[in-house]
């Protein structure tokens, strides 16, 4: 799922080495932090969320085939 957020946000960005996501264990499944450029941050929010709505629906979707419960948060900084 980490692989998977990476890529497509990557692909979609204009700075793709500034994307960076790192997994966190939560108690109601693992967290996957998402670190993009400052100028980037629209492009992977979207209009009115849809793009980050999206690569949320498509890590859970990719979760829920083996077994686990992942959340996408965008993080500032």
């Amino acid at each position: 799922m980490k692989a998977l957020v990476e890529w497509v946000t990557r692909s979609m960005v204009d700075h793709p080495d500034a994307v960076d996501v790192r997994e966190v264990d939560g108690p109601h499944g693992t967290v996957l932090e998402l670190r993009v450029s400052p100028e980037d941050l629209g492009k992977v929010i979207g209009r009115g969320g849809r793009v980050i709505k999206a690569i949320r629906t498509l890590a859970r979707a990719a979760a829920t085939r083996s077994g686990k419960r992942v959340t996408v948060e965008i993080v500032r900084g």
